[in-house]
C-alpha cells in the first residue's frame, strides 16, 4: 500500500532547521515495516539526515556551504533572482531534495542522533512544499 500527502512547511530563515517532529507530526499511522520518501519540491532548498545533538553541526553546515558555494562568484550567469539564487540551486544539487527513511516497528528507523534537516538555502524562501511517501 502506498500513502501519500503534501505539506506545507512554515517559512524558514536562511539555515538548517530539524523537523523530525514536524514529519512525524503529519504522518500517516505508519506500518509495521516500510519506506517513507520525503521529496522537496523546490529547486533551492534541500533535505538531508545528520546529527540532531549539536546545533553546531547546522553552524558547520552553513559556514561549509558558503565557503565552497559561496555567492557573488563571477562564473554564475543565472543571477536575476539575487545573489543568493545560483548558490541555493548548486546548495539543492549538493545536498539532495529526497531521502528514504526505513520504518520498523510503527516508527522512523533513524539512528539515535539522526534527524531530519530541511536545508533553507535562500536569504527568503518563503513556504515550501514536501511530499510525504510512505510505502508498505
Amino acid at each position: 500500500m502506498i500513502q501519500q500527502q503534501e505539506i506545507t512547511l512554515p517559512a524558514f530563515r536562511r539555515g538548517y532547521h530539524l523537523i523530525t517532529r514536524l514529519i512525524e507530526e503529519n504522518l500517516p499511522e505508519l506500518p509495521e515495516t516500510g519506506l517513507l520518501h520525503i521529496l522537496v519540491k523546490h529547486t533551492s532548498a534541500g533535505i538531508t539526515i545528520n546529527e540532531n545533538a549539536d546545533p553546531t553541526v547546522r553552524t558547520d553546515f552553513e559556514g561549509f556551504m558558503n565557503k565552497m558555494i559561496p555567492e557573488n562568484d563571477p562564473v554564475y550567469l543565472h543571477n536575476d533572482e539575487g545573489s543568493d539564487d545560483m548558490p541555493a540551486h548548486l546548495k539543492s544539487s549538493v545536498i539532495g531534495a529526497e531521502v528514504t527513511i526505513p520504518v520498523t516497528r510503527h516508527r522512523l528507523n533513524l539512528g539515535t542522533w539522526q534527524g531530519i534537516y530541511f536545508c533553507e538555502f535562500r536569504n527568503y524562501g518563503g513556504t515550501r512544499k514536501l511530499v510525504l511517501t510512505v510505502f508498505s
